[in-house]
């Protein structure tokens, strides 16, 4: 089901599942990560024909005066339920190897896939933030990071394997299944999508490998170019082919001055304090933690700012640019930010990208 034109680009929406969404600001609309919010940009995401929504599994915010990203659904759970609610957006949901044994979780992604007529997809996070995990003992010192992977490497193997076979024996350094059974198997052929975002070399290893489509980012253009077309060389060399995709923020406004007094104002609002934490989080030392935070600001993705045509032409620059075959879009507003996008934008970029 998801092969697609070589030509074709993907558009779809990282839902609001946690407070505050991706600008981490006290002057942002409010995003308070519930259902409703989630349910409503779901479902606009839907008719204005976006290709996909996907949401994150998060179990810990940062604090800060917002508590940013304090309130989270779980994933797979709250996609069950946009599979309802909409009709022919792609359902991709995040489950972590480490929380979830994998023929627990290859269970729950046949039966999202058979939820939404076979459109669902499996996000796979392999690393994950000690503080979240150390949280609810899930976290085990002895596994550097390469060993999180291997883990990883391990659990998609099986979840594959159940997917596409009556039994499975597997005995692996993390895992051992016997005569480990699956049924009913996913409706999409060959199976769910896959999808990762590893940057490090191991996890960049992993996504390419494991993979139907990995998320590449960087600092400027030319790194995420650079990303994009390492991981297609990686992919030609095992004998197959990646989509990349990128994550980017857009905020608009009539007029190219009012969009640009909206970022100024949300950048204004920037909550330092969770945005100290989050870096930590990421692993930046304590002694560069304020230079990082001041330089990074309330934005945590590319972001294109401007009236309408001003971000239509900023995107496919972006994408062109990059080289992408997708964008994972984040609004500041996601029912007005996708209303606009699918009337003013979406259709020009279908038929440039056609």
């Amino acid at each position: 089901m998801f092969h697609r034109p070589s030509q074709h680009k993907d558009f779809g929406v990282f839902l609001p599942v946690a407070n505050g969404g991706w600008i981490v600001s006290r002057t942002t609309p409010t995003l308070d990560g519930l259902y409703a919010q989630n349910r409503a940009a779901a479902i606009k995401a839907d008719q204005v024909g976006m290709d996909f929504v996907m949401s994150m599994g998060k179990f810990r915010g940062f604090g800060g005066e917002t508590d940013h990203w304090g309130t989270s659904l779980e994933s797979v759970t709250l996609m069950a339920a946009i599979a309802e609610a909409t009709k022919t957006v792609r359902i991709w949901a995040t489950v972590h190897p480490l929380l979830q044994n994998p023929a627990v979780a290859a269970k729950m992604i046949a039966t999202l896939d058979h939820i939404s007529g076979g459109r669902a997809g499996l996000n796979i996070v392999a690393g994950a933030y000690k503080a979240e995990f150390d949280q609810m003992s899930a976290w085990d010192d002895s596994l550097s990071h390469d060993d999180r992977y291997g883990l990883a490497e391990e659990w998609t193997t099986i979840v594959k394997r159940l997917w596409s076979e009556d039994s499975v024996d597997f005995a692996g350094k993390y895992f051992t299944m016997r005569d480990c059974q699956s049924k009913p198997k996913p409706l999409s052929r060959p199976r769910p999508e896959l999808i990762c975002a590893g940057m490090s070399d191991r996890g960049f290893q992993f996504s390419v490998r494991e993979a139907d489509a990995c998320f590449i980012g960087g600092r400027s253009r030319e790194d995420h170019r650079e990303a994009s077309r390492r991981a297609k060389a990686l992919a030609r060399d095992l004998g197959k082919t990646i989509r990349t995709y990128a994550m980017c923020t857009i905020v608009h406004a009539e007029s190219d001055a009012g969009a640009e007094a909206l970022m100024r104002r949300y950048a204004e609002g920037a909550d330092i304090g969770a945005i100290l934490a989050m870096l930590a989080n990421w692993g930046v030392p304590a002694d560069r933690l304020q230079a990082v935070a001041e330089k990074q600001g309330a934005f945590m993705t590319e972001t294109i700012v401007g009236s309408p045509a001003t971000c239509r032409e900023k995107v496919e620059a972006f994408m062109t640019d990059c080289e992408l075959d997708g964008l994972m879009l984040i609004f500041p507003d996601y029912v007005e930010g996708l209303a606009m996008f699918g009337d003013e934008i979406l259709p020009a970029l279908r038929s440039v990208f056609a």
